[in-house]
């Protein structure tokens, strides 16, 4: 018997994948459960459309993520701060500082999609990695000055 899974099964497959079966564990356990539909010839058209969908959503969201790196690679962001001899900062700039720099200048992202290993605690210039989307990154400029 062939089935649809709806949901991620483990040792199976999974969620949207066609599979083979065992009738029994296909009627009386997944279909029930509402693991899996039977793979009929309109299930499998209604796959295709919303697979179709899904593609269409993430090439969207590809598109917007690849605007918000451009407009995230262009951003200059200068954070004053106050410094000791030798420029080590009293405190660290971390990706909250970043983010807040960011806001005020109308670009809005989450502050964990800022990949700072660690918190900045010297004066000077940086490139921070910020994950826009699943594989597009973009490369911040972060300046920081003293006061």
């Amino acid at each position: 018997m062939k089935v649809i899974l709806l949901k991620d099964v483990k040792s199976l497959g999974n969620e949207g994948e066609v599979v083979n079966v065992a009738d029994g564990y296909g009627r009386n356990y997944l279909i029930p459960r509402e693991l899996a539909v039977e793979a009929t010839k309109t299930s499998m058209e209604m796959l295709e459309k919303r697979k179709e969908k899904e593609a269409q959503k993430s090439q969207q969201a590809q598109q917007e993520a690849n605007e918000l790196k451009a407009k995230i690679e262009t951003a200059n962001v200068k954070i004053v701060v106050k410094a000791g001899e030798g420029g080590r900062l009293f405190g660290s700039v971390t990706n909250k500082d970043i983010n807040s720099e960011l806001s005020s200048q109308g670009i809005n992202i989450d502050r964990r999609k800022i990949e700072l290993s660690d918190p900045i605690r010297e004066i000077g210039e940086y490139n921070v990695p910020v994950r826009v989307y699943k594989e597009t990154i973009a490369s911040l400029s972060v300046k920081v000055v003293s006061e």
